[in-house]
């Protein structure tokens, strides 16, 4: 029973305020790349729905390069590892490590020639490296910085120069091989955050916090001029990026707009002003073919309009910050999956085409814990913020209705027919009707997890995290326990009940998938064990023959009711992040979504 991957819908940048966030570009024009958490992202450039992830690095990777050859990428972590490896499988080989220091890599540059790589960032006594690619062994020397170094470039044609730029305000000046110091350059009065030699190598350009361009010349390193005169722009410069041809010049300023240089005639040709709120800050760019693209600090990729500077071409949304649950609902013949975060955003995406927006409007203001879509198609959330929200799915507009606030924090909801929400707190169980709390049982004398509702609406299932499930029923307006225990194996992790409501699959923290048969009086149909760690996740197949399950050992197993022995296993769905949830678009889809921020479509083959 084999499976294969089907769609990547990719997360995007992990960003930071008041930190440049540098793009990659692809010397052969089809991709770009950038970081998120511990995963490298490839994107295609045309079609950004096309994505692939490298998730190699053991910790939080900061940059990753494309050498001039475009068959291998160099990437750099917090923890000072590089790693160079290959683009052109799909199992991404690696070719090389290195440690040029111990601390933060900020910025790599290739020679090139592909041979040689600088690497800079804060490391402990050395900010700076520049290194044959093969053998790692040294071609120079970066100093004259006494402080982390930001940026790094080297001019793509002989005789070959090297740019540094350091928050100690100054620019560095070298030339090679072997690299030497030659000056420093103390142009600027605040931290340097980019340097950049054009294209042809005849100039280098340096961008600071303290909203000026410099343009210098690529051989001798002589000042040409301030771009914009007095100022380039009102707020710090994050990122510059030159015109294939040099003589343009794209910058990105936390003043929330992104400018296009003419560099000989030093003016500007175009302002894009990407909106008026800090998430509009500009912290990124890059300029490849006739793509202008530029990111803001909401973690949007903009593809820029060189006709039209008010409105972007695109924007490419999706999570930057972990994925916490999925749904999916058929709307208008279309399937859509929700994904919902840690930081409170909702985002759709078309499961065909990878084309995703989020809801407008004002929504949740913390982690969205669990989603699910009731009969009348509103999606229901609830939230670490202590509400529960009803969201129409035709409109996908946040609207002042529909915001059920809770006493205490809710961690889990479900939905049946008839207008009932079951949503579980801490320590209470909160039943609604039409949007309205209507009872709750306040001390259930146990910790309730998870809850599910059997789809003929009658039944409740409580799991606690003392290890059992206990019945409910819907009497009106009230909940009535049913006095029936259900025992998992260990504390419950997630409840589910098939779609025809013949069977209850429980997953708990000690490995085990337990499933009770409804109409035999919920007596233990089958155990499914597997997992290697605590188990997180549970959804059924709409063949009501299949569930599948997914767990803290990064492993997803797709199970069969009948037997629990065959079974597809799904090793490294989300290669150092385990998945955080699942759902099904049809009976062989299966998508899931883990903390890494992105959503994958797995094809399942019986």
């Amino acid at each position: 029973m084999p499976y294969e991957i089907k769609k990547v819908f990719a997360s995007l940048p992990q960003v930071e305020r008041g930190v440049s966030k540098i793009i990659g570009g692809d010397p052969k024009g089809n991709n770009f790349l950038y970081t998120n958490g511990k995963c490298v992202i490839l994107r295609n450039i045309d079609n950004p729905a096309v994505a692939d992830i490298y998730t190699e690095h053991a910790h939080q990777v900061v940059v990753a390069k494309y050498a001039p050859s475009g068959f291998y990428i160099a990437s750099g972590d917090v923890s000072g590892k590089l790693r160079i490896w290959d683009t052109t499988q799909k199992e991404h080989l690696l070719k090389y490590e290195y440690q040029p220091f111990a601390g933060k890599i900020k910025d790599i540059a290739w020679t090139e020639d592909s041979k040689r790589i600088a690497v800079v960032g804060e490391g402990r006594e050395k900010f700076g490296a520049v290194f044959l690619w093969d053998s790692g062994s040294s071609v120079g020397e970066i100093t004259g910085h006494n402080k982390v170094i930001n940026s790094v470039d080297i001019k793509q044609s002989r005789p070959y120069r090297l740019a540094t730029g350091s928050d100690d305000n100054c620019a560095a000046f070298f030339e090679g091989p072997p690299f030497k110091f030659k000056f420093t350059i103390g142009d600027h009065s605040r931290f340097v955050n980019c340097v950049r030699f054009s294209p042809d190598g005849n100039r280098f350009a340096t961008a600071s916090a303290d909203g000026q361009i410099y343009i210098y010349d690529g051989k001798t390193g002589e000042k040409v001029c301030a771009l914009g005169g007095n100022k380039a722009h009102d707020g710090g410069i994050y990122a510059i990026s030159w015109s294939p041809d040099g003589t343009h010049l794209l910058s990105a300023s936390g003043d929330k707009t992104s400018k296009i240089w003419d560099v000989n005639v030093n003016s500007v040709v175009s302002t894009f002003t990407m909106g008026s709120t800090v998430l509009d800050q500009q912290l990124g760019c890059l300029w490849q073919k006739d793509h202008l693209l530029s990111v803001s600090l909401s973690g949007y990729i903009n593809y820029l309009d060189r006709n039209n500077p008010s409105k972007p071409l695109r924007v490419i949304k999706g999570h930057s910050k972990s994925i916490q649950c999925l749904t999916v609902h058929k709307n208008g013949g279309k399937s859509y999956i929700y994904s919902g975060s840690h930081d409170g955003h909702i985002n759709y995406w078309d499961s065909e085409t990878g084309e995703n927006d989020s809801f407008a409007g004002k929504g949740h203001t913390n982690q969205v814990s669990r989603m699910t879509v009731d009969e009348s198609g509103q999606l229901v959330s609830c939230s670490m913020d202590d509400t529960v929200r009803y969201t129409n799915l035709t409109l996908r507009d946040y609207s002042g209705q529909g915001v059920v606030k809770l006493d205490v924090q809710p961690k889990c909801v479900a939905v049946g027919p008839g207008g009932y929400t079951v949503v579980v707190c801490i320590g209470q169980i909160v039943l609604l009707k039409d949007q309205k709390k209507c009872f709750s049982i306040d001390d259930p004398g146990y910790e309730p997890e998870v809850v599910a509702v059997h789809p003929s609406g009658e039944t409740v299932a409580v799991g606690g995290a003392d290890g059992n499930v206990r019945l409910y029923s819907i009497l009106g307006t009230t909940l009535k326990d049913e006095g029936k225990l259900l025992e998992a194996k260990g504390p419950v992790t997630d409840v589910a009940y098939s779609h025809d409501g013949a069977f209850l699959a429980v997953c708990d923290a000690s490995k085990v998938v337990t499933v009770f048969s409804v109409a035999d009086g919920y007596s233990e149909n089958n155990v499914f064990y597997g997992h290697h760690a605590k188990i997180v996740c549970l959804a059924w197949s709409p063949d009501n023959e299949h569930f599948a399950s997914g767990g803290m050992d990064m492993m997803v197993y797709v199970w069969t009711l009948s037997d629990p022995e065959t079974r597809v296993k799904i090793q490294d769905a989300h290669r150092l992040h385990h998945v955080s949830s699942l759902a099904w678009l049809d009976e062989r889809t299966l998508v899931t979504t883990s903390h890494d921020a992105s959503v994958k479509e797995w094809t399942i083959t019986y």
